[in-house]
């Protein structure tokens, strides 16, 4: 799973890969992503990657290609800070998870913002995101000067910001709020300490 990449970005020796090692592992996701839409312009490896985007977005295709997107961003600016990259990219790929599994099986208090989401998909999103952030901040600390006296305010303001983001974005879209705005809450919250 691409999401766990910025946990391998401390082991790669940045005088082997002078260039943003990050940046270029993800960046070729968005044209693979693209290519499995309806939107491609390759119809045949659209059709025959169709499967992706139908598992992963439920119906909105270019979800999974936002991500690659917000993936790249924050890659491209933070390549020898992974612990910058993992503050938007853990809500994602952990917290939405858990937000689509505990919402669709549990989700009995629904609500409308811009799409339909539940309360139980919501408090999954921020508890997942704040557990698997925080923990992270942890191994992150070990190997850059990451305080943790500020892990867990931070770990809770990326929650929140991941779990508001995903509550008030459409279907898809949330694969570039939830990112980057986590990231820029955590940067807000470690401010120069980072």
């Amino acid at each position: 799973m691409i999401g766990n990449l910025p946990f391998l970005i401390p082991f790669f020796s940045y005088n082997a890969f002078p260039l943003n090692f990050p940046f270029f592992v993800a960046a070729p996701f968005i044209f693979i992503t693209f290519l499995s839409t309806p939107y491609s312009p390759i119809k045949s490896l659209s059709k025959k990657m169709a499967g992706l985007t139908e598992v992963t977005e439920g119906g909105h295709h270019l979800g999974l290609m936002f991500y690659a997107v917000s993936y790249t961003i924050l890659a491209s600016l933070f390549s020898t800070k992974p612990y910058i990259i993992a503050s938007g990219i853990f809500p994602m790929a952990y917290g939405d998870a858990a937000a689509s599994l505990v919402g669709q099986r549990f989700g009995k208090t629904k609500y409308r913002v811009f799409a339909q989401k539940s309360l139980e998909g919501s408090i999954a999103m921020f508890a997942v995101s704040f557990g698997v952030f925080a923990m992270s901040l942890f191994f992150f600390s070990a190997l850059y000067p990451v305080s943790l006296s500020l892990s867990v305010m931070a770990a809770l303001g990326v929650a929140f910001a991941a779990a508001i983001a995903e509550a008030l974005t459409p279907r898809g879209f949330d694969n570039i709020t939830v990112p980057l705005l986590s990231a820029l809450v955590f940067l807000l919250f470690v401010g120069g300490s980072v």
